[in-house]
């Protein structure tokens, strides 16, 4: 199988997320409140989705893929309450905690999907969204489980044909070789570019940035730096 092939799901839908999906299980108490909460966030797919259908008012719509334990995205939508964000987990404990900040803090302006991001994006329309963040996605190490990584040809496609001209794709890991990966696929698509503003400034982090607890871990753990890419998408 090569990076242009993704493993097919039973229905035969290419999927970008796999094996670990459901994480810590949630306590009693959390599990209720998610089981009542979600439905007021969850996005069920039809044959379209409409950005516009969730966030009638919204100025801007910003995907986060794999958005953890949701402290970037609870953060971004409190400060940009005229922004749409739809949030992508698999993982419960995730979803819990994302649930629990979006009641707390009042987020109207937030969405959640909690299946294969790689579904909701092939559900979106054209240059529908203005922003997307992939923020330490699971490396895969192994070689063999490098086909399961979401950066690939399929997804990348995706990305340009929902992002706006002028939007960006936004790519966080601390892992060199991912980042590496990343870097190569993106030169072979034409849709996006790669210009940073001076060497070294993918090391920077990204303006207002707050770690995350995965890059926070990462740190305690020696790996001391991390990679903060932004691929504009091509004007048309």
């Amino acid at each position: 199988m090569t990076d242009h092939e993704l493993p097919k799901t039973r229905s035969g839908e290419p999927r970008a997320f796999f094996g670990r999906r459901s994480g810590k299980k949630l306590h009693g108490g959390q599990k209720a409140q998610v089981a009542e909460l979600l439905p007021r966030f969850q996005i069920e797919l039809g044959d379209t989705l409409l950005p516009e259908s969730l966030f009638p008012d919204a100025e801007n719509i910003v995907i986060e893929i794999g958005y953890g334990g949701g402290e970037h995205l609870a953060r971004k939508a409190a400060e940009a309450p005229q922004t749409g964000f739809i949030g992508c987990e698999v993982f419960t404990g995730g979803i819990g905690k994302m649930v629990q900040a979006i009641e707390a803090r009042g987020l109207d302006n937030v969405r959640l999907y909690t299946d294969d991001a790689l579904k909701l994006l092939m559900a979106l329309p054209d240059a529908s969204v203005d922003e997307v963040y992939l923020l330490y996605p699971d490396p895969w190490p192994k070689t063999r489980h490098h086909k399961r990584r979401f950066v690939s040809p399929t997804t990348l496609a995706e990305l340009a044909r929902v992002i706006r001209p002028g939007g960006v794709f936004h790519f966080a890991t601390d892992i060199d070789d991912y980042a590496n990966w990343t870097l190569a696929h993106i030169l072979r698509t034409p849709s996006f570019i790669f210009a940073p503003q001076a060497p070294g400034s993918w090391l920077q982090p990204y303006p207002g940035w707050q770690p995350t607890r995965y890059e926070q871990k990462a740190r305690r753990e020696g790996r001391m730096h991390s990679f903060y890419f932004s691929f504009p998408r091509l004007a048309v």
